[in-house]
């Protein structure tokens, strides 16, 4: 990002909820498994070093993780989980300079459990961020207050953290979100939550206002689709075809799931994401 940008104060709300890899010890490349597939051109196992990291952290691919069979890893986002642990949990001391494999284990097991808490302040920031969502205001900066304070315990503590617990009361004031930014378009499709669209044809469909959540859209046809004040989380995007949609004013979207999808130059994402590299001109 230039010097020169000038960030609103959503964006800099946002800022410390994005990857640093620099100031990661390259977390996600040992902590998490990964198997054999369309997304992984191999097996690894969690807690063992992916054969691309190198010495100082970096992926030695990283500029060609999709021809290189890695596309999971160029989807893959950690919410600034990575540069928590890293700098503030363990302080500054990484995975290799532990004694023993009990505390690096131990860094592995904390990883995903922050990133998952991280992800939850991307949403929840978000969402204080709506005006439609200004009666629940008040309880969405608790949210994340208490949310915040969770990924500052030690590495004991978040270990003993029930995540699905603190979810699910994290979901409720979502959906109450996705409900009062929603109300003002209604939606000319019934789409169920959790959806099978998996390659529908949904081409210039006027979806204003649907509920996605947690929908399949694996290889969907959404080209010129109108995807404004639509509630993407959790859905499906890989191979989605979003060229030339309009998804101004969805909620609930994250550079993962367009990371997952095709585009092009045509395709309108919110403020906060980015067109990636791999998407046509």
């Amino acid at each position: 990002m230039s010097n020169h940008t000038v960030l609103s104060r959503d964006d800099r709300s946002h800022e410390h909820l994005r990857a640093k890899c620099e100031d990661c010890f390259g977390l996600c490349c040992v902590a998490l498994p990964f198997t054999a597939s369309a997304d992984f051109a191999l097996d690894k196992k969690g807690g063992t070093p992916c054969p691309n990291l190198q010495s100082d952290f970096r992926c030695g691919i990283h500029r060609n993780l999709r021809k290189k069979g890695f596309k999971g890893c160029a989807v893959y986002e950690c919410f600034g989980a990575g540069q928590k642990v890293s700098q503030v949990t363990y302080q500054g001391k990484d995975w290799r300079e532990t004694c023993d494999n009990e505390t690096s284990n131990e860094m592995f097991t904390v990883f995903p459990i922050v990133q998952q808490l991280q992800e939850m302040l991307w949403y929840l920031t978000e969402a204080l961020s709506l005006k439609e969502a200004a009666t629940i205001h008040i309880q969405l900066r608790q949210a994340i207050d208490q949310t915040e304070k969770l990924t500052l315990l030690s590495p004991n503590q978040l270990k003993q953290l029930n995540v699905s617990t603190h979810r699910a009361e994290i979901n409720n004031l979502l959906v109450k979100t996705s409900e009062l930014v929603r109300a003002g378009s209604k939606s000319k499709r019934k789409i169920r939550r959790g959806a099978d669209l998996i390659g529908a044809n949904l081409r210039k469909a006027d979806l204003r206002g649907a509920n996605l959540r947690g929908a399949y859209l694996i290889a969907a046809d959404l080209r010129e689709a109108d995807l404004r004040t639509v509630d993407f989380i959790g859905a499906d995007l890989r191979d989605a075809n979003l060229s030339g949609a309009d998804l101004t004013g969805s909620i609930f979207l994250t550079q993962a799931q367009v990371n997952a999808a095709m585009g092009d130059a045509k395709t309108k994402l919110p403020r906060l994401l980015s067109q990636p590299s791999h998407w046509s001109a």
